[in-house]
């Protein structure tokens, strides 16, 4: 992922047999969504963020507001080019009045990087705003699922409780005896802790978690597994769920944006743009296969008339695809068009063998819709 190499799957041997890929992510799926799982998300890119006018640049360049996030709070934005289309998001942390961390995705830290130092040194030098990036010096362990708070319990002096540590709040003490900031965010759906301490020290933490974890269930597990939980919930994956043609509106996403922010931010003139407003653009979807047993394609195209003559109309394709064990079937995210006004449709997929799967088109939140899991 961009120039690292990250654990796929943690594959056991049962009675001197390996297991495949499907039966290791059935199994971490199962472990996060009933127990406690552990990633190794120390490859998100982060960029510390300090000045004066922080608050305004951060307004800037998101498409969402943020001159009223306290100390202590963390917030998720989108962040958009100038032609209006995604190009990046994570959650960015209050750490000081002045002072924020911001997360972005794996294989874009460098080029978001180079975006903030391009804007503020080309459009806005008047701005006081530094950055530096801190990748490297923060190692990530993502503790989530229903027995994460117990497990962490055993080895922070952070008070854990659920009406002082909400969702989206963090918090800074001790893990494992070594200072970390943790964070209460969630790319699973579930209760999740995330706990950044200096690089160095991440090896004793890890092996202290499992040491305390054993009787939890805690179960590490990999980029394979993080995929198929969040699109569970519908979260996007920039550059698999996007292409450089989504806008945040495709994605469903309104609420992350702030139109009336008292000034300006990139990409908000191009989507008052005619095309951006257009009603049948591609539009993130979830899909349902007719037939459980089905993983679609990734990249599939998807028609409306499987009868059409050659060539058919295209109207979207396969994003993201896996097989659930939450939900015993397979499932996907997709972009059609016109997709949000067109729930509960069928649609279909051609493929080269000349076979055609069936789809209903339904929301992209699959797993716990309310979202109350990662509020308990």
């Amino acid at each position: 992922m961009g120039q690292w190499k990250r654990p796929w799957y943690y594959p056991r041997s049962v009675s001197g047999k390996r297991e495949t890929l499907h039966e290791a992510v059935a199994r971490e799926c199962r472990a996060v969504r009933e127990a406690v799982g552990i990633l190794d998300a120390s490859t998100l890119g982060k960029i510390d963020i300090q000045g004066r006018d922080a608050r305004e640049f951060l307004a800037r360049i998101y498409t969402n507001k943020w001159e009223k996030l306290a100390v202590g709070k963390c917030r998720y934005g989108l962040m958009c080019k100038d032609d209006g289309m995604v190009m990046d998001d994570g959650v960015t942390s209050c750490l000081g009045d002045n002072h924020f961390l911001m997360t972005t995705t794996t294989g874009g830290a460098a080029a978001i990087l180079e975006w903030l130092e391009l804007w503020h040194q080309t459009e806005w030098p008047e701005l006081d705003v530094t950055f530096t990036s801190v990748t490297d010096h923060w190692a990530t362990m993502t503790v989530t699922g229903p027995e994460a708070r117990k497990l962490l319990a055993e080895v922070t002096d952070i008070d854990l409780d659920r009406d002082t540590f909400k969702f989206m709040d963090w918090r800074e003490g001790k893990v494992a005896g070594v200072p970390a900031r943790v964070f209460r965010i969630s790319f699973t759906g579930e209760l999740t802790y995330e706990i950044n301490v200096q690089a160095h020290y991440a090896m004793h933490v890890w092996k202290t978690l499992f040491e305390h974890g054993d009787k939890y269930g805690l179960t590490p597990y990999g980029t394979e597994t993080m995929h198929v939980l969040r699109a569970e919930k519908g979260f996007i994956i920039v550059g698999q769920d996007t292409d450089g043609s989504v806008t945040p509106e495709d994605l469903g996403m309104q609420w992350a944006i702030g139109y009336d922010k008292p000034y300006s931010w990139i990409g908000k003139r191009a989507l008052s743009r005619p095309d951006t407003r257009r009603e049948n653009r591609k539009q993130l979807v979830g899909l349902k296969p007719k037939d459980p047993t089905v993983v679609l394609e990734e990249g599939a195209q998807i028609v409306f008339d499987p009868d059409h003559a050659i060539p058919m109309p295209m109207v979207g394709h396969v994003t993201s695809s896996y097989y659930s064990p939450t939900l015993e079937s397979g499932f996907a995210l997709a972009v059609v068009k016109g997709g949000h006004r067109r729930m509960g449709e069928t649609v279909y997929l051609p493929m080269a063998d000349g076979s055609v799967h069936a789809a209903e088109i339904v929301s992209p939140i699959f797993v716990d819709p309310k979202g109350e899991r990662q509020h308990v």
